[in-house]
């Protein structure tokens, strides 16, 4: 009896440890089947969630108040004229001319000072002489470092200044900008002088309206980049910005049917003023 009961107890021992083995073994499936990987994932979906909601208010924070706020804060900066700027030039029947991509700040006496010292000349308005002239020079090439530059119109108004250089002999071929003056003036009570910086390549009949006229070459940045060189080697640069993205697209013809591509800048130049004798020193 003493035998057999000491068998009971020992079976009744193993059973007893059996049990909370299986228990522990119940609680360690539950938790990592599949119940209960849900409740993490969710977790990991919904942290997930908030994150790309951020992301999206955020974006639409930057894009929609702040870029914009900060463009107009920058225009601004540079000049209030710039604020409702045109890009593109226009003929007198009102077709696309030449894109805008050079604007100085300065008085008329600073920039026809800086113009000259930059050996930039004044053209020379249309008269019936000039269109003569250049008409002679164009078939004999003769050099013709004033000739006059076809009008067109920002602002309402056709352009207040206009300069050229010259390249050879040549008339057909010049550097060339027509400048056009703002109403708006800085704090200092300077305008701002948009201009068109292009090169002549060649007078032929136009493309769009049948005139003769020059055209330009398609690089109206080099033209841009070539003034403005000019006006830093001649010591009335202060200070250079571009305006990103100015133009609305990259690429255009003009009224003479010209193409013509950017980058899309705006170069504002904001010049000093010296007096010639120190320009000569």
């Amino acid at each position: 009896m003493g035998s057999g009961g000491s068998d009971d107890t020992s079976g009744q021992g193993l059973e007893t440890a059996a049990k909370p083995h299986a228990g522990g073994a119940g609680k360690l499936d539950g938790k990592t089947g599949a119940s209960g990987t849900t409740p993490r994932v969710a977790r990991l979906l919904r942290r997930v969630l908030r994150i790309l909601v951020l992301v999206i208010l955020v974006y639409l924070l930057v894009a929609y108040a702040a870029m914009p706020a900060w463009w107009a804060w920058r225009t601004r900066s540079l000049h209030p004229a710039l604020k409702q700027s045109p890009t593109i030039a226009h003929t007198a029947d009102g077709i696309p001319g030449d894109p805008l991509n050079i604007a100085i700040i300065a008085m008329e006496d600073e920039l026809t000072e800086a113009m000259l010292a930059a050996k930039w000349d004044p053209a020379d308005p249309i008269t019936l002489k000039s269109a003569l002239r250049i008409a002679e020079g164009v078939v004999l090439r003769r050099p013709y470092a004033d000739a006059p530059v076809s009008s067109l119109y920002v602002w309402g108004r056709k352009e207040d200044k206009a300069f050229e250089q010259p390249v050879g002999h040549d008339p057909r071929h010049r550097h060339h900008v027509r400048f056009w003056r703002s109403k708006e003036v800085d704090p200092a009570g300077r305008p701002i002088w948009i201009g068109s910086a292009t090169y002549d390549v060649c007078v032929e009949i136009s493309h769009t309206t049948g005139q003769i006229t020059h055209h330009i070459s398609p690089e109206v940045d080099a033209e841009r980049d070539k003034l403005l060189d000019d006006l830093r080697g001649a010591l009335f640069f202060d200070r250079l910005d571009y305006l990103d993205d100015f133009q609305p697209k990259a690429d255009g013809r003009n009224g003479g049917g010209d193409p013509w591509r950017t980058d899309r800048r705006l170069a504002v130049v904001r010049l000093r003023s010296l007096n010639v004798a120190d320009v000569a020193e």
